[in-house]
């Protein structure tokens, strides 16, 4: 359907050059179905519509593996961080491949390149005056949110209501490891200085935001840190397992990972290619910057990281498309990769579902415009009502039509009012769907797809082409068309659903014995719907492509996977207890 990818993929004169990137995963723990759809699922679609489309689409991802989450999760699990960082490196990798995410390159941003494009971006800015010193009082425990008093907010930022916290504000703290009250203490540490490019990063933004699609709560996020005026920004910790701070001043601190974590879009691509630079410093050629995420990070992309690359000036590529989801919750709750609540990446591979299945599913209910919740009764729903007596039974009965009543040989097609009028609605779909996934609303253009096997479905019951085959030859003819159409709304349905549901779709194609070329005839072109199989074109077997899903089968999967993910048990002092999350190696009483 796509001709096959030539390695290394660089700017090209005269094609639309789209990068895709998806927020980096943190690798201390195995993502849930809120992640997997907020970041590396929905670039996956899009990357893969824009190479239907014909652009020249380069889409990297790979695993932020430094900071203190990763420190943590080697101490629970009694390895080091370097061996958690491969560990949970090849989970990820292995359940974004089970999903089907597509990407060009998964890199990791535990890398030499890592360590020399962030150092030579933190010079540039030191170099510019960019950097600032100051004192910073700092704890990193848990304790009560000074915002909205949540009793469990991290050290860093409330899981409840996303406000960042100096630790030292944090009300009643108290070290997850040890439970003791963590001591406040004094360290000097360096701040990108927000202030002195604000001016310049508005300017950024009105462009940016003016000429892109940026998702209204990106821009919304964006605007409240700039109305309520930027402040200095701290970019180093104390901290052993990160990219080393060059400055001697600062030799025993490494990068926040806020500072550090975006900078591997530009260190991955150099691992993938040592002409990196094609992609990451030429925006004239680059015009199309896409950075997928949760509406958690849009203020580290929109504000933070654009500032360290301005204040750089060293004419990097800078986002201009910037799509940010709400949140997915899991049920009646949220999802916590710390706290370990919902359904996991490495879950969904155990319930014999499909992957394109949790695909559709998660796409269906993705969290464009509000949060929206997983739930298995209607994930069974979804399935059986638009995946098997919708969308399958349409392209089911097209190809049996053709097979059982023709040979598996298209019909010769004699258009009336009535097929044309068809014709016509899945034209509008389709340009709906062209126009819906140009603009990254990738939720509703799917709906198009579900829209044009609903009318091809009401199409096949009111002309009834398995009666009209019995009849005499007007009638026997008007079976033909009815079925020719049919079977060539389904070939359409077949490439519109590859972004969505590659399996299926490859399926769908493999039945259809549909031609490569059919995907250039279809998307690449104005958008209007042609026939792509015609008469005499013969078809291969078909068979079911969607098996229901039974309420005995989801109930026991509800308590099977129950959405709870087994806390580690970690020895502390003074005893034992359950952890999901620990505490940055600042606390008086259980650091080394």
């Amino acid at each position: 359907m796509v001709p096959e990818r030539q390695h290394p993929i660089l700017p090209q004169e005269g094609k639309r050059n789209v990068l895709v990137t998806s927020a980096l995963p943190y690798v201390n723990n195995v993502p849930h179905l809120g992640n997997i759809i907020g970041c590396v699922l929905s670039a996956d679609v899009f990357a893969r519509y824009g190479r239907l489309r014909g652009w020249n689409v380069l889409y990297v991802c790979g695993t932020d593996e430094y900071g203190t989450a990763t420190e943590n999760k080697a101490r629970e699990e009694g390895l080091t961080a370097q061996q958690i960082c491969d560990k949970y490196h090849a989970v990820h990798a292995s359940i974004y491949q089970w999903f089907q995410v597509d990407f060009d390159f998964f890199g990791r941003t535990t890398t030499k390149k890592q360590t020399e494009i962030a150092q030579n971006i933190f010079w540039r800015l030191h170099e510019r005056g960019f950097l600032l010193e100051d004192i910073v009082e700092q704890l990193r425990c848990e304790g009560t949110c000074p915002f909205c008093s949540y009793p469990e907010a991290r050290g860093d930022q409330c899981d409840k209501c996303g406000k960042l916290i100096n630790a030292v504000e944090l009300r009643e703290p108290t070290c997850k490891v040890c439970s003791q009250t963590p001591v406040v203490q004094s360290s000097k540490h360096l701040f990108l200085d927000l202030p002195k490019l604000e001016a310049e990063l508005e300017q950024w933004l009105e462009r940016s935001t003016g000429s892109g699609d940026w998702t209204a709560n990106a821009k919304q996020i964006t605007r409240s840190w700039v109305r309520d005026g930027l402040k200095p920004r701290c970019i180093t910790r104390d901290l052993k397992w990160g990219t080393p701070v060059p400055h001697p001043d600062f030799s025993d601190k490494v990068f926040y990972v806020w500072f550090d974590a975006p900078i591997g879009y530009l260190s991955i691509t150099a691992n993938y290619t040592d002409q990196w630079e094609k992609w990451w410093k030429n925006p004239q050629q680059v015009q199309c910057l896409y950075n997928f995420m949760a509406k958690d990070n849009v203020p580290f992309h929109s504000v933070v990281f654009p500032c360290s690359l301005l204040g750089a000036q060293d004419n990097y590529t800078l986002v201009n498309h910037l799509v940010a989801t709400e949140y997915l919750n899991y049920e009646d709750t949220k999802f916590s990769k710390s706290r370990g609540v919902g359904v996991f990446g490495d879950m969904a591979k155990d319930t014999g579902i499909p992957s394109d299945v949790w695909r559709f599913y998660l796409l269906y209910l993705r969290p464009e415009g509000q949060d929206s919740a997983f739930s298995w009764v209607d994930m069974a729903t979804k399935n059986n009502s638009e995946l098997l007596n919708n969308l399958g039974n349409f392209i089911n009965r097209a190809g049996m039509f053709v097979s059982k009543f023709f040979e598996s040989c298209v019909p010769a097609m004699a258009l009336q009012q009535e097929d044309k009028r068809l014709l016509a609605q899945v034209g509008w779909e389709l340009k709906q769907y062209i126009n819906l996934m140009d603009r990254v609303k990738i939720r509703d253009a799917l709906k198009c797809i579900l829209n044009i096997s609903r009318h091809g479905n009401q199409y096949i019951q009111v002309n009834e082409p398995w009666k009209k085959i019995k009849g005499d030859e007007t009638d026997r003819q008007r079976s033909g068309t009815v079925t020719g159409v049919s079977v060539n709304v389904a070939c359409l349905l077949s490439v519109m659903l590859q972004p969505y549901m590659p399996t299926v779709s490859q399926t769908i194609r493999r039945q259809l014995n549909a031609p490569p070329s059919v995907t250039g005839t279809l998307l690449q072109g104005t958008g209007n719907f042609v026939c792509s199989l015609p008469a005499g074109h013969h078809i291969g077997t078909v068979s079911p492509l969607f098996q229901k899903l039974e309420s005995e089968q989801i109930e026991s999967l509800k308590k099977r996977f129950g959405g709870q993910q087994v806390s580690t048990v970690v020895k502390v002092k003074g005893g034992r207890r359950s952890q999901t999350e620990g505490i940055a190696p600042c606390c008086v009483f259980c650091m080394e």
